[in-house]
């Protein structure tokens, strides 16, 4: 009986073994299928491809595989449609592989495949590329200025604001300097251009701005360049943070800013005088201020604060900004003939003036018919009330605007 049994155990071992040896035959050749036309070679394929827009145009930028058997490399886009093919030299070909096509304007598809001699090709490799042109270029805008004008030897040109979504990445000036034509290039996130070598004669500048749609893009778009007329500043140091020669503490003389005797009502522990400028309240700025003291800061009688310049014909405008005074004071702006302005008495003898003792801007205008000497600026009587009270009177800009007849 036992032997009958160890018999049986062995018969199924031995055709649970058979069973076993067929399954793997099985999956061990499933691979022939697969080779039935032959084994199957592939190339390298390009790797860390990178495709860079251009103006029309397009570069593809990428590294070549050490497979000493390619031969060629296609780019194909639009489905398949289009495509180009360059032929490789392993022996002589950089690493990097650059090559630059014609392409028209948009989004783009591309997929590329290498070759050797053969005909066997590498997998596929799929990028996107972005190419520019006319659509791009019609949509943009020159930056704008606000601003140019010479003052002495300075040229100053401000910029507004440009949308940078577009790619702005600098402004092109051109004008005629001292030296001949001149070329300068602003960055886009600077404000402010400075010119120290305009030509006298020059009137004009000519300007166009750089635009780059993508910052790895390899072709610059440019705005039509745009001409621009140069006026010229007659007044200097006309806003906070107003300069000064000479300082205490909170007070202040002007730069460029003629200020008489009685402006200067501060002394300090020196006996020095100041007044002019006050760098309290937001400043430093333009101020006359009496009073808060029952010794010091003494009333001012016609104080006056001006400059002096030599103006063309022309119709002028003299703005200026009040942030803050002592309401319906006796304070006045005035423009005069000649190298001073006048007292307060003697208003009527300007060629334009305004009482302006109230905050917010105010302007005065007056019309030149030929070149005059002019005084522009304000002139004020500020009471000393005591200890603890006073009179005062604030200007944090002034502007003098041109106009030709």
């Amino acid at each position: 009986m036992k032997h009958k049994f160890q018999n049986k155990i062995k018969a199924l071992l031995a055709v649970a073994a058979v069973g076993t040896l067929t399954f793997s035959c099985s999956k061990w050749d499933e691979f022939k299928k697969y080779k039935e036309g032959g084994e199957i070679i592939y190339t390298g394929k390009l790797d860390s491809v990178k495709f860079l827009s251009g103006n029309q145009r397009i570069r593809l930028k990428a590294m070549l595989k050490a497979d000493p058997k390619l031969t060629k490399v296609k780019i194909l886009w639009n489905g398949g449609k289009d495509s180009v093919v360059y032929d490789v030299d392993m022996q002589t070909e950089p690493r990097e592989f650059v090559r630059t096509f014609p392409m028209e304007e948009g989004i783009k598809n591309f997929v590329i495949y290498t070759y050797d001699a053969a005909g066997n090709q590498s997998v596929a490799v799929n990028a996107v590329g972005q190419v520019y042109g006319p659509r791009y270029q019609n949509g943009l805008n020159n930056r704008v200025v606000s601003a140019a004008a010479t003052l002495v030897d300075t040229t100053k040109i401000d910029w507004l604001p440009i949308d940078l979504s577009a790619g702005p990445i600098a402004t092109e000036i051109t004008y005629l300097s001292k030296t001949g034509t001149k070329t300068i290039l602003t960055p886009i996130a600077q404000d402010r251009t400075i010119i120290g070598d305009l030509d006298a004669s020059a009137s004009t500048f000519t300007y166009r701005t750089l635009f780059k749609p993508q910052p790895t893009s390899i072709d610059t778009f440019y705005t039509e360049p745009v001409e621009v007329k140069v006026t010229k500043e007659y007044l200097r140091n006309t806003k906070i943070p107003f300069e000064t020669v000479l300082n205490s503490d909170r007070w202040a003389i002007p730069r460029y800013w003629k200020t008489n005797a009685a402006v200067l009502n501060f002394t300090n522990g020196a006996g020095t005088k100041f007044g002019g400028v006050d760098f309290w309240f937001g400043g430093p700025q333009l101020a006359m201020e009496a009073g808060w003291s029952s010794d010091n800061m003494v009333t001012i009688t016609n104080g006056k604060i001006y400059q002096t310049a030599e103006l063309p014909a022309g119709n002028y405008t003299f703005e200026m900004d009040i942030p803050d005074c002592t309401q319906n004071g006796n304070f006045y702006t005035v423009a005069a003939e000649g190298s001073i302005i006048p007292d307060i008495e003697n208003l009527s003898s300007a060629i334009s003036y305004a009482k302006t003792s109230t905050t917010g801007t105010h302007k005065i205008s007056f019309k030149l018919t030929s070149t005059k000497t002019v005084s522009m600026g304000f002139v004020g009587t500020l009471q000393n009330k005591g200890c603890c009270d006073g009179t005062f009177w604030r200007i944090s800009a002034v502007r003098l605007k041109q106009a030709p007849l």
